[in-house]
């Protein structure tokens, strides 16, 4: 009977394993809280200042600009004319938010499905005038016509659900 080798031979080659790029770093939650992420799935809070409870002390979120879809967006349309770009970059010019989170919202005229991707292309484009002007912009929501901010039994109500909501990150 042969004894086995204590040591195995293990053939080898070069290979390259194609993944995913992964980039570590800080986000923030709809919460306002900071937190961070690394590669191998750990993260945590990135705020060193904490309640008497532990929890950590958060940024504010408040709505600091809305947009009526009206005067920015066409009927059925996610592209903002010459003059809304135009608006909505002296607004990021001249606020003083960490960052922002974009919320687009709609009446309930159309299917719910058509409509959150309506109001989440919509505040894309708002996003995106945001970052041409450096803003940085830390989330963007659609929620269609699921948060309405007044009755959609009127016109008047419905004008008032179609509208781009900006979140100031303090």
């Amino acid at each position: 009977m042969r004894a086995a080798s204590a040591t195995p031979v293990i053939a080898t080659q070069d290979r390259t394993v194609q993944g995913e790029r992964y980039e570590p770093g800080i986000s923030i939650t709809p919460d306002g809280c900071e937190v961070w992420v690394m590669d191998d799935g750990a993260e945590g809070y990135a705020v060193a200042n904490v309640n008497p409870d532990g929890t950590p002390v958060c940024r504010e979120i408040n709505v600091c600009g809305t947009m009526n879809a009206d005067q920015f967006f066409a009927t059925d349309s996610h592209h903002i004319g010459s003059a809304g770009r135009e608006r909505l970059r002296a607004f990021f010019d001249q606020a003083t938010a960490f960052g922002y989170i974009i919320v687009g919202h709609t009446d309930s005229r159309a299917s719910d499905e058509y409509n959150m991707r309506l109001s989440f292309r919509r505040a894309n484009a708002v996003a995106a005038v945001a970052q041409e002007t450096g803003a940085r912009v830390i989330d963007v929501r659609g929620y269609g016509e699921r948060r309405p901010r007044a009755t959609n039994a009127t016109a008047e109500g419905r004008a008032q659900n179609r509208r781009v909501e900006i979140l100031c990150v303090r």
